[in-house]
């Protein structure tokens, strides 16, 4: 059976049929203190736990219940996502939180320009083309996520100059290997063996900043790509717009729009791979629900209150010759 198919007799011992039922039949039954009227109240109970279930009016109140909650679980899903995409926006810098603001706009006159066109729909919430524009912008924030996580690691790294860190090391540590290979030449033991401690543990210092270049080289890499699909994202969905405004056909906006989720395959699957960015690399949940794209609305900050007036003080001099007239 489908996990998401209700189990209608299950259903009917929780439900308020069920409560109904045993007080008209068994209730009653034993009540009257009667054998009969109580047989009759038992075999009616029977019965009814038999074919209720089966009823029409009973399943579509099992079904409208399933539905409600089925709802309120994606709703759920939707308003989880919304927070952590909140929190995702919010930890922008302010040109990459204008740059989503930006695209938002662009997005919102593609719904506005097909209002009475091809995205119009009964029900916009879940309109599965709109979604894909959720979807498209999801991408998007992503990336200006990870832009700005790996725009914050090379700038620490940049700020300690690592290439010279270990353009340094190595010459260190080829002038210890030299001094170690002297020593031994020359049999000096102890001199030999802190040298030799010492040239290991420089080796694992260089090591480490080999390491630390390694993972500066990847991240600019990571960076330039990231940039990259930043703006190419950036154009499909302005063209995008461009077909809303100047076609006005269904066909071609539905055709563009999947052709550009298409295209997001890859940089999806580019995505995933990169570990160090798994938690700002989540997807959509999984509903049918749209997620929407725009930022959180900005507190109404309250006006300040204007300062008091504040009388200039007169003169003790001027009060002073006045109260000597007097």
């Amino acid at each position: 059976m489908d996990p998401e198919t209700p189990n209608y007799h299950a259903e009917f011992w929780r439900s308020p049929h069920h409560a109904a039922l045993g007080v008209l039949t068994l209730g009653l039954g034993f009540l009257s203190a009667q054998i009969l009227p109580l047989i009759i109240g038992v075999t009616a109970y029977a019965l009814g736990w038999i074919y209720i279930p089966d009823l029409s009016f009973f399943r579509r109140w099992v079904d409208s219940r399933f539905d409600s909650f089925k709802r309120a679980a994606e709703q759920k899903k939707v308003d989880d996502f919304v927070k952590r995409r909140e929190t995702l926006i919010n930890s922008l810098s302010p040109d990459r939180r204008s740059r989503y603001l930006r695209l938002s706009q662009v997005c919102r006159d593609i719904e506005s320009a097909s209002t009475d066109g091809p995205l119009a729909s009964p029900d916009a919430a879940t309109d599965p083309r709109l979604r894909k524009l959720d979807e498209l912008m999801w991408t998007f924030l992503r990336l200006l996520g990870i832009e700005e996580s790996l725009g914050q690691f090379l700038e620490t790294e940049r700020r300690e100059d690592v290439p010279t860190m270990c353009k340094d090391a190595e010459a260190e540590a080829t002038r210890l290997n030299a001094e170690v290979e002297t020593l031994k030449k020359q049999g000096n033991v102890s001199a030999l063996d802190t040298r030799q401690r010492l040239l290991a543990s420089r080796l694992e210092r260089l090591d480490v900043l080999r390491k630390r270049q390694q993972r500066c080289e990847q991240a600019e890499a990571n960076l330039q790509l990231v940039q990259s699909e930043q703006d190419r994202l950036d154009q499909q969905i302005k063209l995008i717009r461009a077909d809303a405004v100047a076609t006005k056909n269904a066909e071609t906006l539905s055709a563009r729009i999947d052709a550009t989720v298409e295209h997001l395959d890859q940089t999806n699957k580019w995505l995933s791979e990169m570990d160090e960015f798994k938690d700002l690399v989540g997807d959509m949940p999984s509903t049918d629900l749209r997620v929407g794209y725009a930022p959180p609305t900005p507190a109404t900050s309250t006006a300040p209150t204007a300062p008091p007036i504040i009388q200039p003080s007169r003169p003790r001099s001027a009060s002073r010759q006045k109260s000597s007239l007097n």
